[in-house]
Parts: C-alpha cells; sequence; structure tokens
C-alpha cells in the first residue's frame, strides 16, 4: 500500500466514526430531516456532507410512492454543509446542517430544484435567502463584467469597473450584516471562515506610507479574527481547509521553527472540540509526513513526538495505520536537515571496512543508489560528469552506498563508468549482526526506500540537504562556496 492510500485510509476511517452507521429510527434527540424529491419516487437517494475537500455519504432512504422518505438517526449529525445525493450520485443541491435537525425539505427536478422547500429550518432559510441575493448580483457581475471588457471606450470602463466595485461591496456588506446579527449561525460562521481582512489603507501605515511588511503583518495577524478552532461544524465544509492551505502555503514562512508554532498555536486552541483536534492533527499529519518542501519534515516528527506518540487520546488508528505513522517517524527522526549524519561502517569494493566519519571532504555528497536500477543508471553518470567537471578540484568526495543489485553488477558499473568515488556497501553478515542487536539499519536512518538518494554533508557530516537532484545539489554548494 502506497503512503497515499494510507493516508486516504486514515482520513476515511476517521469520518467512518463520525457518522456513518448510525441506527435509522426516527428520535427528536437525534435528527429526523423529512425529503419529498420529485422524480424519484421508490428510488434511493442519499444524504452526504463535505469533509475539508472530500465528501462522504452519511444516510440514505428509499422514497414511497409519493416521492418522500425520511432521514433519520438516534444521534445529532455534527453540524456543516450537507448534500442531497440522487440515486445516480449526483450531488442536487446543499443543505445547512445545525440546530434544530427536525425539518422538511421539498423540490422538484423538473424545475431544476428551484426553489427548494424548507419548513422548520431557519438556517436554511437564511442560505436560501442569501442564494437569491447572491444570484442576482452574480448576474450583475457577470453583466458588468462583460461591458467592461467590450467597452469601446475610456469613460465606458470606467463606468463598468465602478459598477463592479459597488456589487462587490453590497456583497461584502451582506454578509458582515449576517455575521453581525446572527454569527453563530450556520450561514454567519461560513461568512466568518469566508471573510479577508482589510488592510488599512496607505495613510495609516507608519510613517503614513506603504509599507509591505505591515500589510503583510496585518493580513496575517486578522486572518483568523471571529474563527472559533472549538467550532467542528467548519471540518464539514469546504471553506475551512481552503482557508487553511492559503495561511500555510502562503502566510506562514516555510521554514519548521515557524510552521512548529502556528501548528501548536492551532491545536491548543482545537483542543476542547474532539472533532477538530483529530481533524487538525490529520491535516498536518498529511500536509508533513512527505512535505512538498525539503526540512518541513521536521514538523511531522514534531507532531508524532508531541501529539501522536504514546498518547492513548490518539485512537483513530488502527494497527496497521499506527506502525506505519510510527516507522515514518523514526525514519525521519535520524535524517533532519541540521542533524549529524549517522555513521556509515561498510567495506569497499575491495572488502576494507570503510567509515564515513573517517573521509575528510568540505563536502561529502552521499549517493545511495543500485547499478541495476533505470533510474540511477540516468542519473549516476550526471552525478559524475558534475564531479569531474567542479567538485573533484575542490576536494568535495562522493560517497557512493550500493543498496541493491548485488556486488558483481557494482563493481561491473563502477568499472565500466570509471566512477572514481569512495563505494562502500552492507555485507549480509553485517546486516544479519545489526538485526540481531536490534540496531536500526541504513536504509531506516537515511530513509532509503527507493533509488537514488542523494545527501550532501558538510564538513562536520551535518546533512545541509537530502533527497534532491544532482544539479540541486551542485547549486547549494556553489551557493555555500560563494564569496561574500
Amino acid at each position: 500500500m502506497t503512503w497515499k492510500r494510507i493516508l486516504f485510509s486514515l482520513l476515511w476511517m476517521f469520518v467512518l466514526h463520525t457518522v456513518i452507521g448510525q441506527p435509522t429510527v426516527t428520535n427528536k434527540q437525534g435528527y429526523d430531516i423529512k425529503v419529498t424529491i420529485k422524480p424519484y419516487a421508490r428510488q434511493k437517494i442519499y444524504l452526504g456532507y463535505h469533509f475539508g475537500k472530500l465528501k462522504y455519504l452519511a444516510d440514505s432512504v428509499v422514497l414511497n410512492d409519493q416521492f418522500t422518505g425520511h432521514f433519520t438517526g438516534t444521534k445529532p449529525l455534527p453540524g456543516g454543509i450537507y448534500f442531497i445525493v440522487s440515486p445516480q450520485k449526483q450531488i442536487l443541491f446543499e443543505v445547512l446542517v445545525d440546530k434544530p435537525q427536525q425539518f422538511s425539505i421539498s423540490a422538484d427536478s423538473t424545475n431544476g430544484f428551484q426553489p427548494v422547500t424548507y419548513v422548520g429550518s431557519p438556517d436554511n432559510l437564511q442560505f436560501q435567502e442569501y442564494s437569491k441575493f447572491i444570484n442576482e448580483k452574480g448576474r450583475a457581475l457577470q453583466a458588468a463584467q462583460l461591458t467592461q471588457k467590450q467597452a469601446s471606450t475610456a469613460t465606458e470602463q470606467n463606468q463598468a469597473a465602478a459598477t463592479i466595485k459597488k456589487l462587490n461591496e453590497e456583497i461584502d456588506s451582506y454578509r458582515k450584516q449576517v455575521i453581525r446579527t446572527s454569527g453563530q449561525t450556520m450561514l454567519g460562521t461560513l461568512f466568518t471562515v469566508m471573510q479577508e481582512p482589510e488592510v488599512p489603507s496607505a495613510a495609516q501605515h507608519p510613517g503614513g506610507k506603504y509599507d509591505s511588511l505591515y500589510a503583510y503583518q496585518y493580513y496575517k495577524q486578522h486572518y483568523w479574527d471571529g474563527v472559533q478552532f472549538s467550532d467542528a461544524r467548519l471540518v464539514r465544509t469546504p471553506v475551512f481547509e481552503q482557508k487553511l492551505d492559503k495561511y500555510y502555503k502562503e502566510l506562514v514562512v516555510p521554514v519548521p521553527d515557524s510552521i512548529i508554532k502556528e501548528v501548536d498555536k492551532m491545536m491548543s486552541q482545537a483542543v476542547r472540540e474532539p472533532e477538530m483536534y483529530k481533524y487538525l492533527l490529520n491535516y498536518f499529519v498529511q500536509q508533513y509526513i512527505n512535505p512538498q518542501y525539503m526540512g518541513l519534515d521536521a514538523v511531522f516528527v514534531h507532531l508524532f513526538e508531541k501529539y501522536i506518540n504514546n498518547n492513548p487520546a490518539v485512537d483513530w488508528y488502527d494497527e496497521k495505520q499506527q506502525k506505519y505513522i510510527q516507522d515514518r517517524a523514526y525514519s525521519l527522526m535520524a535524517n533532519l536537515v541540521g542533524l549529524p549524519a549517522q555513521n556509515l561502517v561498510m567495506v569497499d569494493t575491495a572488502g576494507k571496512k570503510t567509515e564515513l566519519y573517517s573521509i575528510n571532504a568540505p563536502f561529502t555528497v552521499l549517493c545511495f543508489w543500485d547499478p541495476t536500477c533505470g533510474h540511477c543508471k540516468e542519473m549516476v553518470p550526471k552525478l559524475d560528469s558534475i564531479y569531474q567537471k567542479k567538485w573533484k578540484a575542490k576536494g568535495i568526495k562522493i560517497v557512493g552506498v550500493m543498496v541493491d543489485g548485488g556486488k558483481e553488477n557494482w563493481t561491473k558499473y563502477i568499472r565500466e563508468q570509471k566512477l572514481d568515488w569512495i563505494h562502500i556497501y552492507q555485507t549480509q553478515a553485517d546486516r544479519d549482526a545489526e538485526y540481531a542487536a536490534s540496531k536500526p539499519n541504513y536504509r531506516q536512518l537515511y530513509d532509503v526506500y527507493q533509488t537514488p538518494v542523494l545527501y550532501l554533508l558538510d564538513k562536520e557530516k551535518r546533512i545541509i540537504a537530502k533527497k534532491l537532484d544532482q544539479n540541486q545539489i551542485d547549486d547549494l554548494i556553489t551557493l555555500k562556496t560563494k564569496t561574500p
């Protein structure tokens, strides 16, 4: 199973614990949503919900001859944005679920499900009013934008621009009014999450002049204004995860210390609400267990050590998932950027013991490779070309570690390519002795589960970079040796 499938299964398993599988008997303490949806007589329809960027089914019902049925359960549904799904598994329209959870919905496909009629649901009536308003403003915006695009004079363009600005201000004003008057409702909460901080005008910046740093800091400081991380309804919307994505991609400096500070702050605010706590922890694990940028795996290690390892409260992972997370964390702990590299004691092509820390060089490039691997055969000659042309004269050493492929193929490839690196491999006897002593293997210590893998070490053998290609390693060496 790939790590992506495992991560998906983690989230899927967590979702199942929240809603799916509840008994479907009417109970006023739970939920009873009566639906009349034409033309689906004697057909099964579904109640689904958003979970971040994903969508899941929560309940189903077969409609009777009058197109009517009840979604029911003994426990209340978690609040959020839900949707009705057709027998053909198409989303028909969205429904807000919060309190109360005993209401009715009527709709007819012959008129495009417009309007949907709600009885006993103030949240959806409020949502319906907004939908009507935004549809009208949306049509006006499209017309103004078309006029602006087709304008033949500056006057027409300016008039269209003024109309667009006015319409956007009216939409913004509507949302702010809802927040002020009913901010705790489902719609008010959604508008709070969706709103963007308004940076003060240039005249209000320090010194009365526009300051980009001040604007950034103000925007970041007010980005989460009004958002409650103890509100579990947010996880069952698509807008909350979008806001999280933007915050960590655009506003948080992409270095471990900065991210960890923000993560810990959010987790501390969410601790009072178990579902939000689980959601955020899963979200951060997915983001940083195999991060987009080098070095950010330190965030995942922090998550494991502080929130997951030996924590009985984190009980939603099964045995296989726990093992995957634990193994991944232990594989990364030993090779975080900035840490001393683990010593390698192996034998060279002549059978002589060689230690990594005995090699004296301003930089050492570790190359974990396999002479029978297609990617390795493509990369190794390119790496050697850079070594011969640039690195060798500077005293930089390459240590090639044979991972698989067999000694005969290994030595043959070295001879054919004339690779005058330091070549080492681990004998079977050393591997068996290591296993018997319960010591971690170099594969775990360097997170080598595919080939090729490159590391760059400094003079003291601290890890400068890992899992970059040969050109990126060369660029980094050039940067590190550049005279100020």
